[in-house]
């Protein structure tokens, strides 16, 4: 019941600022108090004491706010890439529940085109390429071992996109925006020496 609670608010949130993006005039701008993470664990793993805390980055898409919430996993010593991650299995893209992004817009997710609303991402780490896969489902908790057949069946699709090196190391897993001057982004993820690109742009 905390789950859906929490579900629950995270969409009347989400809601509020679909409503402010539709009643202002000209571009609307990011309401920082208007986008919410779900918290799925309540007072049993507050995050700000989680090894791995939820964060989040908030960016804009054609002008209207958009909110990727996911948990920062680090290195602490250990290989990631083919190690923690081994290349070929499902991951969450973070840590604890699973990474979702909340767009009051219809948004093209690396090809994947979704209509308004808060969706699961997960990714399949490769050496060379990823495979993104972006789903309905957002109430399961994280682990890769939750990822039942009834989950499947709501992805969205699944699209390849490309990695590459960075020259420094990464310790703390970390999702960030590039914002394009036609007001789409490129949102990056970066870990260890890896980086993926996933375009993301508007379809209205």
């Amino acid at each position: 019941m905390r789950i859906l609670a929490n579900v629950a608010l995270s969409l009347i949130a989400l809601s509020a600022v679909a409503a402010v993006a539709a009643s202002a005039e000209g571009p609307p701008l990011v309401q920082e108090a208007q986008l919410a993470c779900i918290n799925m664990t309540g007072d049993r793993m507050p995050p700000a004491t989680r090894r791995s805390p939820l964060d989040s980055v908030r960016f804009e898409i054609q002008g209207a706010p958009v909110m990727i919430c996911y948990g920062r996993p680090s290195a602490r010593g250990r290989q990631i890439m083919g190690g923690l991650l081994p290349y070929g299995s499902l991951w969450r893209t973070g840590a604890n529940e699973p990474t979702m992004i909340h767009s009051s817009v219809a948004l093209d997710i690396a090809g994947v085109r979704v209509a308004p609303g808060t969706y699961s991402l997960y990714t399949v780490p490769g050496e060379s390429e990823w495979e993104l896969i972006v789903n309905r489902s957002i109430s399961q908790w994280g682990h890769e071992s939750r990822y039942s057949e009834e989950v499947r069946a709501q992805e969205v699709g699944r699209v390849k996109v490309k990695s590459e090196s960075t020259e420094e190391h990464v310790e703390t897993f970390t999702i960030r925006a590039l914002p394009a001057d036609d007001g789409n982004a490129t949102v990056l993820l970066e870990w260890e020496k890896t980086r993926v690109r996933i375009p993301i742009k508007g379809t209205a």
